[in-house]
């Protein structure tokens, strides 16, 4: 996203509730046919989030306290679990009463765009400059901008250093030396690697540089390519490798194994930084996901939040939005964001400034550099896929098919169930 959502923070600890678009259209729609309704404070303006964690709502409060100052009007606040933005939304378009900014996860703002329900960030003046393709890409819809990343993420390695020097092991860049390297590290209660493939979007995230990395792709789940992503995670499953609980992990409860010692190794986020640093004599390091062949490219999901302006059938306030999103994005407040969350500024000349600032992540900014949306090809159409990705990795992890499975779920997609 997470993510998605961050889609990718701590509180990817709340499942996504998956609203089918054809609600989400008949509540967008009859909101803009029925004009809107809601008496606004002409200098108060609001931005919906999911920055429940302390943490994040501070950061936040910060960036919009500056914002407000720069701009001479008032930004408010309001954040709920990141599982509720999308439903939150919906009600507040039902009763007229839309924020002037909301902050979808990345695989949640097609959905809210293919409806027609969000404005064109371009026209209303948001600026796109130093934003790398792939970052424009992912906040685009069928060719128009929509959304705005302050920050993105994606998935990497961790390792614990001690655990892997202790082994005379190197870093593993490649399937069979990941494989190889988790079975040697696996003794007593401690797994070699950790991983979420639980039946929710944190599994899924998790999938796709498995996926994509092989040449896989969401448009055929029965490809021969995503078997073999998937059958490589039943290979570590069978090794003894990998938790059976796996399948029951979301992408926090990885990182509380990893730091209680019980897995060698994970994949993971940099969502997950602050926490790791909070326990002391964790000698952790980080390196771009192993790939099937030597020479691959390592490709992961790119994630983050959307900053979006919901049409609310009132220019001018729209465009203060505009005014407020390039704020919020601006090259410093991305700089201060990014070293806040561990996260990787949108913004090309801050993130060159951040890789400065932490040389240890450098290896995420690379993993970024290749990653891209999983919304790209199928747009609103991820939801579906998501959903019977999940059901397929329960599947063939307790016991089933690979093949079968994801042969299943490619006919799941295909026949809209």
């Amino acid at each position: 996203m997470t993510a998605s959502s961050p889609d990718g923070l701590r509180r990817r600890r709340n499942r996504r509730v998956v609203v089918p678009l054809t609600v989400v259209s008949a509540i967008v729609a009859g909101t803009a046919l029925s004009g809107c309704g809601q008496q606004r404070d002409d200098n108060v303006y609001t931005v919906l989030n999911s920055s429940t964690d302390d943490s994040y709502h501070s950061w936040d409060a910060a960036t919009l306290s500056r914002c407000s100052k720069a701009l001479g009007i008032t930004i408010e606040q309001q954040s709920v679990p990141a599982a509720q933005v999308m439903t939150k939304s919906l009600r507040m378009a039902s009763s007229k009463s839309l924020p002037d900014i909301i902050q979808f996860d990345g695989s949640e703002m097609p959905t809210f765009a293919e409806t027609g329900g969000l404005k064109d960030l371009k026209k209303l003046g948001v600026a796109t400059d130093d934003i790398p393709r792939g970052i424009f890409d992912y906040g685009s819809y069928k060719g128009t901008y929509y959304g705005a990343a302050r920050t993105v993420n994606t998935l990497a390695l961790f390792y614990n250093k001690d655990i892997l020097n202790k082994a005379g092991l190197e870093v593993p860049t490649t399937w069979a030396e990941m494989q190889a390297s988790a079975k040697k590290l696996t003794q007593g209660s401690r797994y070699g690697i950790a991983l979420s493939a639980g039946g929710a979007e944190d599994g899924v995230y998790q999938f796709t540089p498995f996926m994509w990395s092989n040449g896989g792709s969401e448009t055929d789940l029965g490809s021969k390519q995503v078997v073999e992503a998937l059958d490589y995670w039943k290979a570590l499953l069978k090794d003894g490798s990998l938790s059976k609980s796996t399948v029951n992990w979301t992408q926090a409860d990885v990182n509380d194994q990893f730091m209680a010692g019980n897995a060698a190794m994970m994949i993971n986020g940099p969502w997950q930084v602050e926490t790791l640093n909070t326990k002391k004599g964790l000698n952790w390091g980080i390196a771009q996901i192993p790939v099937p062949e030597a020479g691959d490219d390592s490709v992961g999901p790119l994630g983050g939040g959307m900053l979006t302006i919901p049409d609310i059938g009132d220019t001018a306030r729209e465009k203060t939005s505009a005014r407020i999103i390039n704020c919020m994005t601006s090259e410093q407040e991305e700089i201060t964001y990014a070293l806040n969350s561990w996260m990787i500024p949108a913004n090309q000349k801050a993130a060159d400034t951040w890789r400065k600032k932490v040389p240890e992540l450098s290896s995420l900014a690379d993993q970024v550099a290749t990653a891209r949306s999983r919304t790209a090809k199928l747009g609103a159409g991820w939801s579906s896929v998501s959903l019977a990705l999940q059901s397929a990795f329960q599947a063939a992890l307790t016991g089933q098919s690979s093949e079968n499975v994801l042969k299943h779920a490619q006919q799941r997609v295909e026949s809209g169930n």
